[in-house]
């Protein structure tokens, strides 16, 4: 005889409901992605298996709107998801993120299988609105025009237990006319400064060692409140923050490169010789096309002051290849700051329209195979001279952190991939001892390719650290499955990170 206690336990257990979450664009996004990831756990989904390509209960797309054929791209996947939901009952399917800001209902029309479009201002609504699609049985539109949250207040899911992002910032002031990111993510928003160090400590306080500040306009922080060395003072606020040991940061405006800034990076020990600053053009003309604020001399300015405070920093960039009205001359120009900034790696993109900008609707726009030609023409040479800067890594003591997943052949080659402080990748022979992502390691570099470094010989010391506990920790443990799906409203947590990335990606910066 079944007892009542019995009968009790045996109901409403079920299997949780999976999702996936699929991230195109800049960092912000990747950022979002951890945030909306963090939200679907805490309302009881849990992660699909890796390679699910789609098989899962609900899928999320987290948009970009910078390329072209963007939207293309999205109704592609789109439509090779519509036989899955239609053989899975039950499948929800959302879209967020610049596009689904920019197009709205068209995405429903288009799409009528999609359950779901939210924006980049209400990206903590995901769960309240999948539900609300689920009972009401029709898709759910809603798009907020101003922010309700800052993206690190909500809780995560980090891809990474020993670095991360934290978001400073939120939209940009910038007028540029390529660019449609002011449209969609609204004008800057800076967080409070106590904000940001205290989620900084509490990510310490974790395991985490690196962090990434980031900002659609990073070191514009501070317009807000009209204090221009705000982000000089935040980086020297993160120097005092003990047990954190890298600090990072993406993207910066030239405009808004100032001195302080320079001595701040030179200063603190924890700040790293790293610096991507989009150039976009070498040239003025296009330069003041773009509505860029500065030009050549100003640029290569900051570049040789980097230098002079902090000789070992590696620089890199965003460019954008055949912007319209841009002439040979025009193009030999950024040709010239190329070999004059010496970049260690350039981020380099051909202009492609992006609909609802000034540029889309510019006259001269350059023909297809010009560009191409450029664009080969800036690619060799970049990675001549990424080759070159490289070669003078060759001989130098670095501390690595291991990095996970970073070498695709390491387990061929039984080597492992680390970054240096200047965020260059390396890899590594492996050690006779555990070392684990986290962890720090000291090589001497023995060879380099325009990519990356090799340190063949044996590692010189392993130092274990508290970042690597807490990969060992995340690792170790299995995350309980809950028994069900529990559909209120998600609990609010200490944010988390990702690894740490260079350039935006999206040549918007």
């Amino acid at each position: 005889m079944t007892s009542s206690s019995d009968r009790s336990q045996a109901v409403d257990v079920q299997e949780p409901k999976t999702y996936e979450v699929r991230t195109y664009g800049c960092q912000m996004n990747v950022h979002d992605s951890e945030r909306l990831s963090g939200l679907l756990e805490g309302a009881g989904y849990v992660r699909a298996p890796d390679g699910s390509d789609g098989d899962a209960d609900v899928v999320v797309f987290n948009t970009c709107a910078v390329r072209e054929n963007a939207d293309n791209r999205l109704y592609g996947n789109l439509g090779r998801l519509a036989p899955m939901k239609t053989k899975r009952p039950g499948m929800q399917i959302a879209v967020g993120g610049c596009l689904a800001q920019k197009d709205r209902d068209t995405i429903v029309k288009k799409a009528p299988w999609v359950d779901v479009v939210f924006g980049t201002h209400n990206i903590g609504k995901l769960p309240v609105l999948l539900e609300r699609a689920r009972v009401q049985e029709e898709a759910q539109v809603e798009i907020a025009e101003s922010l309700e949250a800052f993206p690190s207040t909500l809780p995560t899911r980090r891809e990474s237990a020993y670095a991360a992002w934290v978001s400073i910032s939120v939209g940009c002031n910038n007028t540029c006319t390529f660019c449609i990111v002011p449209a969609l993510r609204g004008k800057e928003k800076d967080r409070r400064t106590g904000d940001i160090l205290a989620e900084i400590e509490a990510l310490v306080g974790e395991g985490v060692s690196e962090i990434t500040l980031l900002g659609q306009n990073v070191n514009a922080y501070g317009s807000d409140i009209g204090d221009r060395e705000a982000f000089s003072k935040l980086l020297r606020a993160c120097g005092r923050i003990e047990g954190l040991e890298r600090v990072r940061f993406t993207s910066p405006h030239p405009r808004d490169f100032t001195d302080d800034v320079i001595a701040a990076m030179a200063e603190t020990p924890n700040v790293m010789p790293q610096l991507h600053m989009p150039l976009q053009s070498g040239s003025d003309p296009v330069l003041k096309a773009m509505r860029r604020s500065y030009r050549q001399d100003r640029y290569l300015g900051i570049i040789e002051k980097v230098r002079a405070a902090i000789p070992h920093a590696a620089i890199t960039t965003d460019i954008i290849v055949g912007f319209p009205g841009e002439t040979e001359e025009d193009f030999e120009q950024t040709m010239h700051v190329a070999r004059e900034a010496r970049f260690s790696a350039a981020f380099t993109f051909q202009y492609s329209k992006r609909p609802g900008t000034p540029a889309a609707t510019m006259e001269n726009q350059v023909p297809k195979e010009v560009v191409q030609a450029r664009y080969e023409r800036l690619v060799a040479l970049q990675e001549q001279i990424s080759w070159d800067e490289n070669k003078k890594q060759v001989g130098r003591t670095l501390e690595l952190m291991v990095a996970e997943g970073e070498g695709r052949k390491d387990g061929a080659t039984h080597r492992l991939s680390g970054r240096a402080p200047d965020n260059r990748l390396v890899h590594f022979t492996k050690p006779d001892q555990e070392v684990r992502p986290g962890d720090v390691v000291t090589v001497e570099v023995t060879y380099a390719a325009p990519h990356h470094l090799l340190a063949e010989g044996a590692v010189l010391d392993v130092r274990r650290t508290r970042a690597g506990d807490a990969w060992e920790k995340r690792n170790a443990a299995e995350a309980p499955k809950p028994a069900g799906v529990m559909l209120g409203l998600p609990k609010i947590g200490a944010p988390e990170p990702l690894p740490v990335a260079t350039g935006s990606g999206c040549g918007c910066d």
